[in-house]
């Protein structure tokens, strides 16, 4: 097999996935701060305990509502816009959660949780544009160098709900207005971002295939089904495991390390997954993380010890990694710039849209399938087996099918 090397063409894309894994590891510490205290601060503010994770799905669904429009800001004003628009509503999500703290209100809380979403939205791009100005060669690694930087996310974020979820008498104000933080200071590192606004098609320009030309492209199609299928299994236990681990028995530190653990494996792979993909091949790759993340749930039925959560959360994580950056890298190589906006605007809307229900179902397995914490642990671990089932079907189905071109 060809060694694959980079080129001195990648100078600029080195100087931007440097920006954005910073910004990945200080602006994406509030994602695992959300995903720590979202559910025990719903669970704290709702009347009804079914309804503990619908903070998350918030967050979730104000990411799949906003892909599309902070796809279009990004393909008519460029990245920097997407993101700073990204910034202003984690500020301003951060802002109204706290708010509904004060107040104890579960309706003001999940108009802030909404709004953060946004933010998500736009941090899920930061991977697309590590690979807007690298060269072939580098592109996965690029995807993964900034993927890596959610390292520093986590045990930053951890190590904030630590320091801030008591620091007031209010539970959890202290990590709203850490988000707030986070966000104003994490804004001013796109002004360093330098990738070229996408340029004005002329008229008479090759206008690309449209969404459903694209999604009947089969190599696209596994594509998203994979990564959606990655993002949604990881969303759907990573949501119920604070409220898993504390139902069982455990304090919330004891959750706090094992989200961060988790957290931790979903990027510490990052380092090498570029590699494996350009030495191994992206379907490899795909299918090691969703039979990985299938290892996560057997893990997670063998019982509901400390070590049990942190072995399977470990797995989850490191399996979201493997399915996750080899599906998008599976995507970028299957459409063209001109597509670029359409297609990734699609992408994240239907990925997200999948998160959502899954956490959405999270809650409701958790707290609302049997009688115990143990029962609904199991049932959000068994909720696996359908969607790794779709997941590596549609993979080997591309493997398996006669070779074609797809037009890109």
């Amino acid at each position: 097999m060809t060694v694959i090397s980079e080129t001195p063409n990648d100078h600029q894309a080195k100087r931007n996935v440097a920006v954005l894994v910073a910004a990945q590891a200080v602006l994406g510490a509030q994602m695992p701060m959300m995903f720590i205290v979202g559910g025990l601060a719903g669970q704290s503010l709702a009347t009804n305990a079914c309804l503990a994770t619908l903070p998350i799905s918030l967050i979730v669904l104000g990411s799949m509502l906003a892909a599309t429009p902070i796809s279009a800001i990004m393909q008519r004003w460029g990245r920097r816009a997407g993101f700073l628009v990204g910034t202003t509503a984690g500020a301003l999500g951060g802002l109204i959660g706290a708010y509904g703290l004060y107040l104890g209100s579960f309706p003001v809380f999940l108009i802030g949780s909404l709004l953060t979403g946004i933010y998500m939205s736009a941090h899920g791009f930061y991977r697309f544009a590590a690979a807007d100005t690298a060269t072939d060669a580098f592109r996965p690694k690029a995807i993964s160098y900034v993927m890596a930087g959610g390292l520093v996310a986590a045990l930053l974020g951890r190590q904030i709900v630590v320091m801030t979820s008591t620091a007031y008498v209010i539970p959890f104000l202290g990590t709203y207005i850490a988000v707030i933080a986070l966000n104003v200071i994490g804004s001013a590192l796109f002004f360093f971002l330098n990738i070229p606004k996408p340029e004005k098609p002329k008229e008479d320009a090759p206008k690309g295939r449209t969404r459903l030309e694209m999604l009947k492209t089969p190599r696209i199609a596994v594509a998203v089904i994979c990564a959606m299928v990655s993002y949604a299994l990881m969303n759907l236990v990573m949501t119920s495991t604070p409220l898993a681990v504390m139902g069982c028995g455990f304090g919330i530190e004891d959750a706090s390390n094992v989200v961060m653990a988790h957290v931790f494996a979903m990027y510490v792979p990052s380092f090498f997954t570029g590699h494996m993909i350009a030495r191994f091949g992206v379907e490899k790759t795909v299918a090691l993380g969703l039979f990985i993340l299938g290892g996560a749930g057997l893990v997670a039925l063998q019982g509901i010890e400390l070590e049990n959560f942190f072995f399977a959360l470990i797995l989850l994580g490191i399996g979201w990694n493997f399915g996750f950056i080899g599906a998008t890298t599976m995507l970028t190589e299957s459409h063209d710039v001109s597509e670029r906006g359409r297609m990734q605007g699609m992408n994240d809307l239907l990925v997200f849209g999948g998160v959502t229900f899954a956490s959405l179902a999270s809650g409701g397995l958790m707290n609302c399938s049997g009688g115990s914490p143990v029962e609904g642990w199991t049932a959000v671990n068994l909720a696996m087996v359908p969607l790794l089932t779709l997941a590596g079907g549609a993979l080997l189905w591309l493997v398996m099918r006669p070779a074609e071109p797809d037009t890109a």
